[in-house]
């Protein structure tokens, strides 16, 4: 994993365990999530990328803090944005 639970949960400000198994699976389907958008398939090299780390943390904040009324366009289109720059050539 690119990001450990303490390491999420330091960024949420978050100082209880109840969201743990939640959080852990919004970090999970974020790296899967910014993965596919950077079209990397390879987790080794994604994880050497100096922004994929920010992307995966801004998803998962994205998720914990809209989990009631989530938009996966906008959290897909902010996603594309920060990894423009790795983003690999079309399929």
């Amino acid at each position: 994993m690119l990001i450990t639970l303490e390491e999420m949960k330091n960024y949420l400000r978050i100082d209880h365990d109840d969201d743990d198994a939640l959080i852990e699976g919004f970090i999970a389907s974020s790296e899967k999530l910014c993965m596919d958008v950077a079209r990397i398939t390879d987790e080794e090299t994604f994880v050497k990328e100096p922004c994929s780390k920010m992307a995966v943390m801004y998803a998962v904040a994205y998720l914990y803090e809209h989990r009631e009324e989530r938009n996966h366009l906008e959290l897909t289109l902010s996603i594309r944005a920060l990894l423009f720059g790795i983003r690999q050539e079309g399929f």
